[in-house]
C-alpha cells in the first residue's frame, strides 16, 4: 500500500514539472482504480467501484502501465436526488432552448427514420434494472460505437461539468468566424449521466450537429426527466462511420419515454457544417 501511494506521489510531482504557468503541457485523461483491482473506470460512481474501500484517481497511462484494462460494462449510477420543482424545470428548459438558438441547424441536416418511430422492443423498454447507461467499446480504429441508456433523474449529475480535453477520432479543429468548427460531442449528453472525458461516449461533431441539432432533442428529454423524478426514457445514440472514416457521417438518435408518448423520436443528424467541406476520412476541412 505504501509503495502504491509513493508511486502516485512521484507521478504527481512529474506532472507538475511538466506544467507551464499552471497548465499541463499535455492534457491527461484521468481514470479511477483500486489498489488491487484489474480494471480502470472513467466514472467514479461505477458499480464496479461501489464496494471498494479506497478509490484512486490516476492518469490513464498510469493505469495502463500497471496492466489494468477498461471495465467492459461501465455504467453510471447515481442515487443522490434533489428536488426540482416544475417551475424550475421549465426555467432550465427555457434557458437550454435559448442557448440552442445561437447556431443554425444546416438545411436538411435532420432526417426522420422509420416514421420517427424509435421501435424499441418490449424487453428494451423494461425497467427491471432501473436506470442505467452503457457505452460500447471502441472499435479497432478507436472510434466510439453505440451508447445505450435507461435515463432517469437519478442519473443526472449534481456537479458542474469539467472541461473536455480528450480528442475523439477525426479531431482537426479550426476557428470559424471566431468560434470552433468542431465540438467534442457526447453521445449521451453530460446532463444525463455525468460522463465527460470518456472516449467511449465522445465523437467529433460539427458545431451545428452538437448544438443546436443534438441539443434540441437532448433538452426536450432533460426537461421531461426533470419535470418528474419518476419519468424514464429509453435512449440510444449511434455514430455512423462509413468504412474506415475517422469522422462520422452523422449520428442516429432514438428515444422513447416509458409508459407514455411524451418523448418519442428516431432521427439521423448529418455531421455537416454550412460553409465547410469536410474530409470524413480524417476530419480535415476546407472553407467553401
Amino acid at each position: 500500500m505504501k509503495k502504491f501511494l509513493v508511486f502516485l506521489s512521484l507521478i504527481t510531482v512529474l506532472l507538475m514539472c511538466f506544467s507551464v504557468s499552471g497548465q499541463t503541457v499535455n492534457a491527461q485523461t484521468y481514470v479511477y482504480v483500486t489498489r488491487t483491482g484489474k480494471r480502470y473506470y472513467y466514472n467514479r460512481n461505477d458499480w464496479g467501484l461501489k464496494r471498494a474501500r479506497q478509490v484512486y484517481r490516476v492518469t490513464l497511462s498510469q493505469a495502463q502501465s500497471r496492466g489494468l484494462t477498461l471495465a467492459k460494462d461501465e455504467s453510471t449510477h447515481r442515487t443522490v436526488v434533489t428536488r426540482v420543482t416544475a417551475k424550475k424545470a421549465r426555467k432550465i428548459h427555457k434557458q437550454a432552448v435559448s442557448h440552442s438558438g445561437k447556431t443554425k441547424i444546416a438545411k436538411n441536416q435532420i432526417v426522420i427514420i422509420n416514421g420517427n418511430n424509435p421501435a424499441f422492443t418490449k424487453s428494451e423498454m423494461s425497467l427491471k434494472h432501473g436506470a442505467w447507461a452503457r457505452y460500447g467499446s471502441l472499435d479497432k480504429l478507436n472510434r466510439s460505437t453505440t451508447a445505450n441508456a435507461m435515463l432517469n433523474y437519478s442519473l443526472m449529475p449534481k456537479v458542474k461539468r469539467e472541461p473536455l480535453y480528450v480528442d475523439p477520432t477525426g479531431w482537426h479543429n479550426k476557428k470559424d468566424g471566431g468560434t470552433w468548427l468542431y465540438n467534442r460531442s457526447h453521445l449521451i449528453g453530460y446532463q444525463f449521466t455525468g460522463q465527460n472525458n470518456n472516449l467511449r461516449n465522445l465523437m467529433t461533431g460539427t458545431r451545428s450537429l452538437n448544438d443546436p441539432a443534438m441539443s434540441t432533442f437532448e433538452n426536450k428529454v432533460a426537461y421531461y426527466l426533470r419535470s418528474n423524478h419518476h419519468h424514464y426514457v429509453r435512449y440510444q445514440v449511434k455514430p455512423v462511420f462509413k468504412k474506415n472514416n475517422l469522422l462520422a457521417s452523422g449520428v442516429i438518435m432514438r428515444a422513447k419515454s416509458v409508459g407514455s408518448n411524451a418523448i418519442s423520436f428516431n432521427i439521423y443528424i448529418k455531421n455537416i457544417q454550412e460553409g465547410f467541406k469536410l474530409n470524413y476520412a480524417n476530419g480535415t476541412s476546407v472553407a467553401e
